[in-house]
């Protein structure tokens, strides 16, 4: 086992503890490195914890914020692992957006119950509170946070990590990410930088739509910044690299919410989700969220995809079809057509470039039917910049200028990375 080191923010005194052995500029030559051939399988932060930092918890009354993609390959959740573990006492649980059990519809409020199997309160941060309250951490000394994201500014379990490590921090308790890979990589940065005047629930602080960060390291990022005030423990992972597909992985997928179903919806999610924003349907309701974009009156459907095509936007294609939404849905009930998007090679999408194509072509050929909901895109895209270049017809303009925020995001997130890549970082 390798002590811990502190690295120390100057600008404040806040402070974050990861293991040595993945710190330095020499990372090249660790023990981690060293063993990633040998490997199967990376092994995720809440093994390493359980194998390797267990005294980080033992004699500790422990708190667990997880999900359903809180769980070890083999289908054992993080809740049993450590309800189980020798010397550790879990008091508390609490569930982020869709709940503990990933089950709850976007958006819709969860409250607080009983975990079933340990008997221990489940308390919601998705409901009356986003944070744990005093009351909810009184018979708890330690927090650990244990979800698997989607590496999107737009989703909400990060800032749930975010928000909840400054809280816990404030009770005088300590705080540790059990950390988890970037499915959509780590050496990839796009989308441009949160204007912090849109700042909410789905974009807290300023980052890249597509940020290139695990959650231990988003966190090392926030605290070093100064942005999140509070001291935060990172156990990492073993054997990831910043340039691996979640296939290369070597560990399941489980859907990290009920409408990413596979690794290619949560590449284009930091794009397409932008049509939430929007009276089209985003694919929710379909078998293909986030890949279906359509609406009652898009009856050129297929003239659109042709011109999409003919962009040659690398890494998609573009199809016509015609789908029925679930009821409840953007134009449920209804067989509407729709333009898919397949990805045709994952190593030169750009999400946010797909988007703002889209959205382009559907505007300019329906500027009657076509509505923006103006509160909820301008938040999902962090600025009022993406629908102006919509209706102005500047995308391109206004893509040089998200690459070169991602650039500067990127090299300013370099000192908290944690992990090597095989090949050189790139936006």
């Amino acid at each position: 086992m390798q002590p811990l080191r502190s690295l120390i923010d100057a600008s404040g005194g806040t402070r974050i503890a990861v293991l040595s052995a993945i710190i330095g500029a020499t990372f090249a030559a660790s023990p981690v490195t060293r063993s990633l051939q040998a490997q199967e399988r990376v092994r995720l932060g809440i093994e390493v914890l359980l194998t390797d930092s267990l005294h980080l918890v033992q004699g500790k009354r422990v708190g667990l914020i997880t999900n359903h993609t809180g769980t070890v390959p083999d289908g054992r959740s993080s809740i049993d692992l450590v309800h189980r573990a020798p010397g550790v006492k879990l008091t508390a649980l609490f569930g982020p957006e869709h709940g503990i059990r990933g089950q709850a519809a976007a958006g819709e409020r969860v409250g607080s119950t009983v975990d079933s199997a340990t008997g221990v309160p489940v308390y919601s941060l998705y409901g009356e509170t986003r944070v744990p309250t005093a009351e909810m951490l009184r018979d708890v000394d330690v927090v650990l946070y244990d979800i698997q994201d989607v590496g999107a500014r737009v989703y909400t379990y990060q800032w749930t990590m975010a928000l909840s490590a400054e809280a816990v921090t404030a009770q005088g308790k300590a705080f540790i990410v059990l950390d988890r890979p970037n499915p959509i990589r780590g050496d990839r940065v796009e989308g441009g930088v949160l204007d912090p005047e849109y700042r909410s629930f789905v974009g807290q602080y300023p980052v890249a739509q597509k940020y290139g960060l695990t959650p231990g390291e988003l966190m090392r990022y926030l605290v070093g910044t100064g942005q999140v005030r509070g001291q935060v423990t990172v156990v990492p992972m073993s054997g990831w690299r910043r340039d691996m597909w979640w296939e290369e992985t070597g560990l399941p997928w489980r859907n990290p919410s009920p409408n990413i179903r596979s690794p290619d919806a949560a590449l284009l999610y930091p794009g397409t989700v932008f049509f939430e924003g929007t009276n089209l349907s985003e694919g929710r309701g379909t078998a293909r969220p986030f890949q279906l974009v359509g609406a009652a009156w898009l009856t050129d459907a297929g003239a659109i995809a042709r011109e999409l095509n003919a962009m040659r936007l690398p890494g998609v294609v573009f199809d016509s079809t015609l789908v029925t939404v679930e009821a409840g849905q953007k134009w449920g009930g209804r067989r509407i057509p729709m333009l898919a998007i397949a990805v045709s090679d994952r190593n030169t999408v750009r999400a946010d470039r797909v988007a703002l194509a889209m959205l382009r072509a559907i505007y300019a050929r329906h500027k009657g039917e076509f509505q923006w909901r103006t509160g909820s895109i301008d938040r999902l895209s962090g600025s009022n910049r993406l629908r102006e270049a919509v209706e102005l017809g500047r995308i391109d303009s206004l893509l040089a200028i998200l690459e070169r925020e991602s650039r500067e995001f990127q090299e300013k997130a370099l000192p908290f990375l944690l992990y090597p890549s095989r090949g050189p970082i790139r936006p």
